[in-house]
Parts: structure tokens; sequence; C-alpha cells
């Protein structure tokens, strides 16, 4: 494992770590924000701090060409307005670790989407770990999801859609050298910010926002998405898209300890060993070698 993939793999760690906290604080703001509206504040400020960022690092040179703009329109929608809207939408339905069980099926949409569109290809070993992971997600949860409202599975299922998506429209794009991970977040964000606005006003109610919810907002805008979306799309340069995607099973296990302890969601013993299993299933697809592009 070479240092520039060990970075990339820590930083995708680190990103893990700060979106299994985003699950919380959203559940916390979803008290008093409705879902659409919470997300669209959320990444309109996050992607105008991105603007400002790249803008100024560009000295007056665009940050981006005509040509990509609707490839980045398509990515704003699907990883923002889709895959983090309907997230929250599902965050308000369901416990936190429900909605982390059903988006840890989203690395087999990235690996079907990456073969098809990028060509990339994991080995037999890989594909074992993946297996491990996701049986390590089922066994997470003894009880049959009869019980869950239909929205909030349906909502977080397409999320993870969404987020597959954009995943692999990002690998696609990144894997230009002319264009930054930087210049790429910021606008992709913008315009899926903007649909999201449009799209909460279009479907809830205006509300006041108090002093805790600006907070939890000012916290996930700034370090939650502008900085971990930036070192995500920087570490998704050095990984293929399924690498990195299966690290977001590792926050089945980050997530179910931060619910266990902040939100008083139960945490049994047969969890605990499915999570080890999610672990291992993460760790054999990072560890072993890839097949060849």
């Amino acid at each position: 494992m070479d240092r520039t993939y060990l970075r990339a793999l820590l930083e995708g760690l680190l990103v893990t770590f700060l979106w299994s906290t985003s699950y919380v604080l959203t559940k916390i703001g979803l008290r008093a924000l409705p879902p659409l509206t919470f997300a669209a504040y959320r990444y309109i400020i996050a992607s105008g701090v991105l603007l400002a960022i790249a803008l100024t690092r560009s000295r007056g040179r665009s940050i981006t060409v005509k040509a990509d703009l609707p490839k980045l329109f398509l990515l704003g929608v699907a990883g923002y307005s889709v895959a983090q809207g309907l997230q929250c939408v599902g965050l308000l339905h369901l416990p936190a670790v429900t909605v982390t069980f059903l988006l840890n099926f989203t690395p087999v949409m990235v690996l079907l989407f990456g073969m098809v569109f990028l060509q990339e290809f994991p080995s037999p070993f890989q594909v074992a770990g993946m297996a491990l992971a996701l049986i390590g997600a089922y066994l997470f949860f003894l009880v049959p999801l009869s019980g869950a409202e239909l929205t909030g599975v349906t909502a977080t299922l397409l999320s993870g859609l969404g987020w597959a998506a954009y995943m692999v429209l990002s690998r696609q794009i990144l894997r230009k050298e002319e264009f930054k991970p930087l210049n790429m977040t910021a606008l992709s964000m913008f315009f899926g910010a903007i649909t999201l606005f449009v799209w909460a006003l279009l479907a809830e109610r205006p509300v006041e926002i108090f002093l805790q919810e600006w907070a939890i907002l000012l916290w996930l805008s700034l370090v939650n998405t502008a900085l971990a979306f930036v070192l995500w799309n920087h570490a998704l340069e050095q990984m293929k898209a399924f690498q990195l995607s299966v690290l977001q099973n590792t926050m089945l296990i980050q997530i179910g300890i931060l619910a266990w302890i902040f939100l008083a969601e139960e945490l049994t013993a047969a969890k605990v060993i499915a999570m080890l299993m999610v672990f291992a299933g993460v760790l054999t697809v990072q560890t072993a070698k890839p097949k060849p592009s």
C-alpha cells in the first residue's frame, strides 16, 4: 500500500467519521426543522463557502468549462438533491441505525455502475470482502423492517441510488486531470443546493430557526460538508469508486455507537458481532490487491 493510497484511505475514514456524527446532529436538528429545508440550508451555506474559496484560488480564471456544466448539474442533483435530501427524509421517519443499514447496500450499486461506466472491476477477494460486509450489515438487524415506515425506507433507498450515481460520475470527471476536486465539489454542490432549496419551498412550510439549529447547521455546513466533501473527492482521485464507497460501511459501526450514546438507540452483543463482520469485510476490500483496470 503506497503513501498516496494510504493518505486517500485515511482521508476517506476521517470523512466517514464526520458523516457518522452528521446522522446524530441531523436527528437532533430534525426535531425542529423539516427535512428538505434542513438539507437545503446546510448545502447552500457549504456551497457558498466552497465557491468563495474556489474563486479566490482561481485568481480570476474560470473554475470550469462549458462542456462540464451539464455533468456538474447532474452531479449536484444526484449527490445533493436526491442523495442528501432524501437521506434527511429517511432520518425523519427511521432510526439512524436503520437508515445506515439500508445505505450499506449502496456500494453494490456503485460496483455495478462502476463496472458499466468506468470499467473498474473488483478482484475475487474484494468481492468476498464486500459480501462479508453486506452479510454483517444484514445480521445487524435481526428484527425485520416491517414496522418501519414505507416512506422512510423508500426515501433512503432512493438516496442510496442517487449517491451511487454521484460516486461514479465524480470518478469519471476526476479522471480528467485538469478538473480539481475543490472546483467540482463547489460547483456541483451549488447546483444541488439550489435545486434542493426550490424543492423545499414547494414541499414544506417556512419555519423559524433557533440558536441550537443554527449551531448544528453551521457545523454540518462548514466541517461535515464543505471540508468533508473536498476530502472525499480528493480521495476519489486515488481510489476506485467501489473501494471508497465500501468505506462508508464502517459508518454502521460508528453510527451504532454514536446513536447508542447520544440517541439511546439499542446496541446489543449480536449487533456488535455484526459490526465486526462489516469491519472485516471493509478491511478485506481495502487490503486485497485490486483487479487491474
